[in-house]
């Protein structure tokens, strides 16, 4: 007899064979059950279910996908899936002290729309669809408010994700921090979501839908972090992981790691392809400002804008290839490189001179969507064969243009790389002789690597400099 623990309040449960239903007898929440084939899968289920019941969404998710690669046809797993991606928990009602879902994680897709709710009702017995078919129109009349209201919301620009609280319920440096960069990109013009000012006012109601709207609406996101624990607890993830799988889908959005008194290599993995700042770094507040306006600036309509041409070197497929440009680079547009890619494919093979569809392979190999977010890169692709290809094909201003996003993005990365070799500001000094044997040949070959990275940006005017983002 397998010991299963409930999925709201995480009580024991006893599971009889054959049944896939059962009631907690703690907090009375009906259970769908999982197949339980063998202890490998039920260990993987209870722990992912302990990260879902925790609010760690992301974590189970991930778990959840990995017993799905062994068995595809278990409903329960699938039905787990949407309460992850809708932030689904159970909440005591302090009234009849029942056990009612929460959403934590609204989204534009009703519930009904969602595959792996229909992969659940697919897969499930007739007694398991009755359940998830019950909850299912909970979390849509719960979704249904959270959308009415974030649509009423006046869009934000800038949205300051950080950790208001520590173990203690003190306040934590990074809301000093978030605190003060609020008021000064409140008065560089910029509207703010910061939640300690923002939701003051939303005092004892449900804060949910004016984060929604703000992760939605907001084009730049700023996290604070000046611990890895800080940066990594729950309800901070919760902020910026959403805000990721935004940028993700398509969205175009910028997140900014800003850090101090931490070490880089110690934020989130997530953010490894993000250019992070040093907030302790001279003039951090000017390059913060000035980055976020190129941001909102390359994100307004541009009056007049010409319209782009896809020129040709095949005269009598021109208008063909054209066409099938303009397909490809609104594929990028929504984030589906595969079909752009293909579509690149094709103009090549009756142009294998078009420096766009070369171009158009490069954006969707890089997972961006266009040029301006490829100009947002930290990564040096000066040597990858479908730029070297564009180049060589390329008209005088489409050369321009790519010569300088490759060569800025190469300083980017460079830059960002020394940085996270050493937290400093300056190339250090090697040790001395004495401080060689304790330090050992390990550090003193990170050392040589750091001063070797910065020895590469000397055209810049010290090394602090920042580096401009095209």
């Amino acid at each position: 007899m397998a010991i299963f623990k409930c999925k709201a309040c995480g009580a024991p449960l006893e599971i009889k064979p054959g049944v896939t239903v059962v009631e907690c007898d703690h907090c009375e929440v009906s259970n769908t059950l999982p197949k339980l084939e063998n202890d490998k899968k039920a260990n993987l289920i209870d722990r992912a279910n302990h990260f879902r019941r925790s609010n760690e969404f992301d974590k189970a998710s991930a778990l959840y996908e990995e017993i799905l690669n062994e068995d595809p046809t278990d409903a329960e797993i699938y039905w787990s899936l949407v309460l992850c991606r809708y932030g689904v928990e159970y909440v005591e009602d302090p009234a009849s002290h029942k056990r009612m879902p929460t959403v934590n994680r609204a989204q534009f897709t009703a519930i009904y729309d969602d595959d792996n709710y229909k992969q659940a009702l697919q897969y499930a017995d007739e007694e398991q669809k009755v359940v998830y078919e019950k909850e299912a129109r909970a979390i849509n009349e719960i979704q249904k408010p959270i959308l009415t209201i974030s649509k009423s919301e006046e869009p934000f620009d800038v949205f300051i994700c950080y950790k208001q609280s520590d173990e203690n319920g003190e306040r934590t440096r990074d809301s000093v921090i978030a605190n003060d960069l609020y008021y000064q990109l409140t008065q560089e013009g910029f509207k703010v979501f910061y939640a300690a000012i923002t939701l003051e006012d939303k005092l004892g109601t449900a804060y949910e839908p004016y984060i929604f709207a703000a992760l939605n609406s907001a084009k730049v996101m700023v996290v604070v972090a000046t611990k890895p624990e800080y940066v990594n607890a729950v309800w901070v993830k919760n902020e910026w992981s959403r805000y990721l799988s935004l940028i993700k889908t398509g969205a175009k959005k910028t997140l900014i790691p800003a850090y101090r008194d931490m070490d880089p290599y110690d934020l989130p993995e997530e953010f490894s392809h993000l250019q992070a700042q040093d907030m302790t770094k001279l003039g951090f507040m000017q390059d913060l400002t000035r980055g976020i306006k190129k941001i909102l600036e390359a994100d307004k309509p541009k009056e007049a804008a010409p319209k782009t041409v896809f020129m040709s070197s095949s005269t009598e497929s021109a208008p063909q290839n054209e066409a099938l440009l303009k397909r490809a680079f609104m594929f990028l547009e929504d984030g589906d490189w595969k079909n752009a890619n293909a579509y690149c494919e094709k103009v090549l093979d009756t142009d294998p001179e078009n420096a766009y569809a070369y171009l158009g392979k490069l954006i969707a190999d890089l997972s961006v969507i266009n040029e301006d977010e490829l100009c947002l890169q930290a990564i040096d692709f000066t040597q990858d064969p479908l730029l070297l290809k564009a180049l060589r094909f390329a008209d005088n201003n489409l050369k321009e243009r790519l010569t300088k996003i490759a060569g800025n993005c190469k300083k980017n990365y460079i830059y960002n790389t020394a940085i996270r070799y050493m937290n400093v500001g300056s190339i250090p000094q090697l040790p001395n002789s004495s401080e060689v044997e304790e330090e050992g040949n390990k550090q003193i070959a990170q050392y040589e690597q750091a001063i070797q990275i910065f020895e590469q940006i000397k055209g810049f005017k010290d090394s602090n400099a920042q580096i401009e983002i095209c």
